[in-house]
């Protein structure tokens, strides 16, 4: 019995351990105003949902956020995106303290970023009958491939596709609409929920394969040095200790992959 207990009770400082308690300057950078201001992006359903009757947001991101909130011992107020483009334009004009966004160098110049804690495929839908048939097809002339406006994906393609021609959605969420009517070549998005699509829509089908790794990560305005620095081991804790799995489970996202630890390769 005491041998259990002193597992157990090791396993609390262990845990304890790995993100201290936050130092009063990283307070002050995660919640200057007294609370965390959390930016929570429902354009990327894998990370936060809309509940459609209450408007309750949820999710792996709603979760981390809350969390921070309580480690750090503040209010938490959740600040509701539709589009990861729209809070990385808010990175300047003070309407976040944290947010959840995919890495990418465009970005940076205003925005810090952690290593990431989930992994997304980024991938391709077309009509059943097309003739494309894998990922390198879709860079070609008269190719229009429906994209998110300023999604990471956009933002990817737009440096890397040289020949097809992006169309932009106003929102992620959007989309595969717009794909659909206007009859476009392909749509570019998050793969798992454009899959779900596919497997009730008989007249779509994915492209086999990935077309990026979508890095999603905690993030913060620029220069806020001290609070990024507790914000980074926060993920690294959240991940190592099964809490992220466990926010995706929870929101039906189960299937999407905890991103390995920094040290494995992550950014941060």
């Amino acid at each position: 019995m005491r041998k259990a207990l002193a597992v157990i009770v090791a396993s609390v400082v262990a845990g304890c351990a790995s993100v201290p308690q936050a130092p009063p300057e990283a307070v002050r950078d995660l919640a200057p105003g007294g609370k965390v201001r959390a930016a929570i992006n429902t354009g990327n359903a894998v990370l936060a949902q809309k509940d459609g009757a209450t408007g309750e947001l949820k999710g792996v991101s709603v979760d981390l956020a809350r969390e921070l909130g309580k480690r750090l011992g503040v209010p938490v107020e959740l600040v509701h995106y539709d589009a990861a483009g729209k809070v990385a334009g808010d990175a300047r004009n003070n309407k976040w303290d944290v947010a959840f966004v995919a890495i990418d160098p465009q970005r940076a110049g205003d925005i810090d970023f952690t290593a990431a804690y989930v992994n997304i495929e980024g991938g391709y839908m077309v009509p059943k009958d097309s003739k494309l048939q894998k990922i390198e097809d879709l860079d070609a002339k008269g190719i229009r491939i429906a994209v998110g406006n300023k999604s990471v994906y956009d933002l990817y393609l737009t440096r890397t596709i040289k020949n097809a021609e992006l169309v932009r959605a106003p929102t992620t969420p959007e989309t595969v609409p717009l794909f659909l009517d206007r009859k476009l070549e392909a749509a570019a998005g998050i793969k798992a929920p454009m899959a779900r699509f596919a497997a009730t829509n008989p007249n779509v089908r994915l492209i086999p394969g990935r077309f990026m790794v979508i890095e999603q990560a905690m993030a913060m305005p620029k220069g806020r040095e001290a609070g990024m620095r507790y914000l980074r081991q926060f993920v690294e804790d959240m991940k190592a200790s099964g809490f992220v799995a466990g926010g995706l489970e929870r929101s039906g996202q189960g299937d999407a992959e905890v991103a390995p630890p920094a040290s494995q390769g992550g950014k941060g």
